[in-house]
């Protein structure tokens, strides 16, 4: 039987604890590494969330070792070498990294001149790796979910509510029943999710730091019979594990902020893709809208701005006329 009390708050998932993660290969590991590489394997273990985003080279010159040091290091524990540990490092850390963890990430990409240019090339960079490993087939199984669904609930905290929010807006449009699920403490979660049933779909957004609330909301919709579709980052999550179907969504940066970027393009994706089997509905639901939207002046129109002429003074009306 699941336990679905959230008394506890809402707890996050540490990955870095579990059996099998990276920390604790080198802890096991360790007893047999050189005595150069004992030494990296501290300092990565004192500062993992530094390590994430140094070089081999920074790294050696840090503990006095060299740069190859560091390279064996990594392949003594299994890698392909030291950008694949760091890889896959990065990847384990975001999941336990703590605010003031981050913060300090953050302040290390604040290092260049080039905020801006940093922040969209790395961007740009989820983007490409995003469409090169696009999974198509999760991709169409999510879109017949929705088709297929009675009603679909739809849950995002804290970071991920602007992303809920958004696919929510727009599936209004073109599915019957729609439900934003409010998330302003985690009892009334579970009460607007009470009648979830076999037919319905529940869609859950979390990204590293993972929140237990949306895992435990899904669980309940998953027991209840609903099908359940995950949005997250890692086939390896516990979210992901939890779910029917997950789309998956990377992002390399780690800093204070998330950046959302590939989510909200995916996310962009699969409602095109809902749009293209409702086009008879959504175009007379949108002809409908734009008539009430007319009426009750939603928008403003081109027409309805007018130059601003600033107001004759007494001044003004004392000065002559010229021809």
């Amino acid at each position: 039987m699941r336990l679905y009390s959230l008394s506890e708050g809402d707890k996050r998932v540490d990955n870095s604890k579990q059996d099998g993660s990276i920390l604790n290969l080198i802890q096991s590991q360790f007893q047999g590494l050189s005595k150069g590489q004992k030494a990296v394997a501290r300092y990565i273990l004192d500062h993992y969330d530094e390590a994430t985003d140094q070089t081999a080279a920074r790294i050696g010159h840090i503990v006095g070792v060299s740069e190859s040091t560091v390279v064996r290091f990594a392949t003594e524990l299994g890698f392909e070498g030291y950008p694949h540990f760091q890889k896959e490092l990065r990847e384990e850390l975001k999941g336990s990294l703590t605010a003031a963890q981050r913060m300090r990430a953050t302040a290390r990409l604040t290092d260049s001149d080039d905020i801006l240019g940093k922040i969209l090339l790395g961007d740009s960079e989820n983007l490409h790796r995003a469409y090169e490993q696009r999974d198509l087939h999760s991709f169409r199984k999510a879109t017949e979910m929705l088709l297929e669904a009675k009603r679909v609930y739809i849950l995002g905290i804290r970071s991920c509510a602007p992303l809920a929010s958004f696919l929510s807006f727009y599936l209004n449009l073109m599915l019957t029943d729609v439900r934003l699920i409010q998330t302003f403490s985690g009892s009334e979660i579970f009460e607007q999710i009470l009648n979830i049933e076999e037919g319905d779909l529940f869609i859950g957004i979390s990204f590293p730091r993972y929140s237990q609330r949306t895992l435990r909301a899904m669980a309940y919709a998953h027991d209840a019979g609903a099908a359940t579709l995950a949005v997250t980052d890692r086939a390896e999550s516990s979210l992901a594990q939890e779910a029917d179907c997950a789309l998956l969504s990377h992002s390399d940066m780690v800093s204070f902020v998330d950046s959302l970027t590939v989510t909200f393009s995916m996310l962009t994706a699969l409602l095109v893709s809902v749009a293209s089997n409702k086009q008879m509905l959504l175009t007379e639901r949108l002809t409908f809208l734009e008539k009430v939207w007319d009426e009750y002046g939603v928008y403003v129109k081109n027409n309805d701005i007018k130059p601003q002429i600033p107001p004759l003074t007494r001044r003004d009306s004392d000065l002559p006329v010229g021809d």
